[in-house]
């Protein structure tokens, strides 16, 4: 898919962007006023654990004014994706991005922007064909849409929905979420977005960090966003506090990780909703499916536990036991390695998955939180929440490459494949771009990298 840059898609880009930017500006004033509840303010977890995204509450440290981006960048600046619409208007698949010209274990990351503006980053997306998304923390309620190239915004889009509009019955009226993280489609036209918690009518009783499942919070959603359309286009019911998202590799099912329930949500991508709901344990959080379709890893993060589960059975069982807080996980595309964050541990593990044995692993820094591969597979990128700093890993033998510095809770991280560059979210107000294809130098082979920090 491409931008479409035809009038009327010109217009629909200019008006999301300021209509949505100035509701966006003021709820964000609002709610920085009002001070963080649960999830942001670090409230206690089963158990006694810290809630995951405790500290997370400080004020933004960029610009409170208008992000770099107004209509000319929404209309002039949008970047194509990969791939063109034939003459009978229909999509054509996009080609794969290209692969690093030098190795991703062999470059230097160095920063090349700083994205700020209203914006507090929980997570950040790339769909591989030119566009990055950022989820703003759930009080802020926008989610905020980026050019790869330009590093310039496209759309800033309010978690605000007419659900009715959407086909949702139940909840007449207004209805604002709280978006937490992406998942992209393979063809870079669609994210699902989970929605931490619904505000508005006939949605029951509000999420917090520290639930369970007796707590009976209210079932939540999973908003879809048309990249083409630049406006959300579905919403779908799943469980309670859905968190992270993911999406089989054939494209025909959406996973999404419910906190509260301590369930996975199967969604039929098709028919735009619900199927299944998979049990697992506390607080689940990362996912990843094989390349077989069926099956699929699952942390569950005041469990310590990782999880394997059939997607055709439904069934669960434990895969491992983990040291504390198993968070994240990132997948190798063959489906050979597994890679888990562990942010209790300080530590990246590597994992084969046809022994299902760790074989490797290296400290990463203090609380790692979410990773990303390069697209050649030779490189992971972990930030660091407590460091705070971005690490990156040469997956072949858990080498600390190089680390770092960023804006103080790091949270999100992505290799964005077209400009092969990596992107770090900060709950602070920012978003840091590294550029990763400069050689690194000779002797820059070490733990601690070219920079040593």
């Amino acid at each position: 898919m491409r931008i479409r840059r035809e009038s009327v898609y010109v217009r629909r880009r200019r008006v999301a962007a300021a209509v949505a930017g100035v509701a966006g500006v003021a709820v964000l004033a609002a709610c920085l006023g009002q001070g963080a509840e649960e999830d942001e303010a670090g409230a206690a977890a089963p158990g006694g654990a810290v809630a995951e995204d405790a500290g997370a509450t400080e004020e933004p440290t960029g610009g409170g004014g208008d992000a770099a981006g107004t209509e000319e960048a929404a209309d002039e600046d949008a970047a194509d994706d990969a791939g063109a619409e034939g003459a009978d208007g229909e999509t054509e698949p996009a080609a794969a991005p290209a692969l690093p010209e030098v190795p991703s274990e062999q470059t230097t990351m160095e920063q090349v922007d700083y994205l700020t503006g209203g914006i507090t980053p929980k997570s950040v997306v790339a769909n591989g064909h030119g566009l990055v998304i950022a989820n703003n923390m759930m009080y802020s309620h926008t989610s905020t849409v980026y050019d790869a190239e330009s590093r310039e915004l496209v759309a800033t889009l309010s978690d605000e929905v007419d659900l009715a509009e959407l086909g949702v019955e139940g909840h007449p009226g207004l209805s604002r979420g709280a978006p937490v993280e992406a998942a992209w489609t393979a063809d870079g036209r669609y994210a699902y977005v989970s929605q931490y918690t619904m505000y508005g009518s006939g949605f029951g009783k509000e999420g917090f960090d520290a639930c369970t499942p007796s707590d009976g919070v209210g079932a939540s959603f999973l908003y879809r966003f048309d990249a083409e359309e630049m406006a959300w286009d579905q919403a779908i019911e799943v469980g309670a506090v859905p968190k992270f998202v993911d999406i089989t590799p054939d494209q025909t099912r959406v996973l999404v990780s419910n906190w509260c329930d301590s369930t996975i949500s199967v969604v039929d991508i098709e028919a735009a909703e619900e199927v299944d709901v998979i049990p697992v344990a506390a607080a689940p959080r990362g996912i990843e499916v094989l390349p077989d379709n069926r099956t699929a890893y699952v942390t569950a993060m005041y469990a310590d536990l990782l999880f394997k589960v059939d997607l055709e059975t439904g069934e669960s069982e434990v895969m491992m036991e983990t040291t504390d807080k198993p968070r994240h996980l990132n997948l190798s595309e063959d489906g050979r390695w597994l890679y888990l964050a562990v942010s209790g541990a300080d530590t990246v593990y590597k994992i084969d998955t046809e022994t299902e044995q760790i074989v490797d692993e290296v400290v990463s820094g203090r609380e790692p939180r979410s990773m990303t591969l390069s697209s050649d597979g030779t490189a992971l990128y972990v930030v660091n929440y407590y460091e705070p700093s971005v690490a990156k890993i040469r997956t072949s033998d858990m080498t600390l490459l190089q680390k770092e510095p960023t804006d103080a809770t790091p949270i999100g991280v992505t290799y964005e494949p077209t400009t092969h560059s990596v992107w770090v979210a900060a709950y602070g107000g920012s978003i840091a771009v590294f550029d990763d294809t400069e050689p690194a130098a000779d002797g820059d082979d070490a733990a601690g990298g070219s920079s040593g920090r």
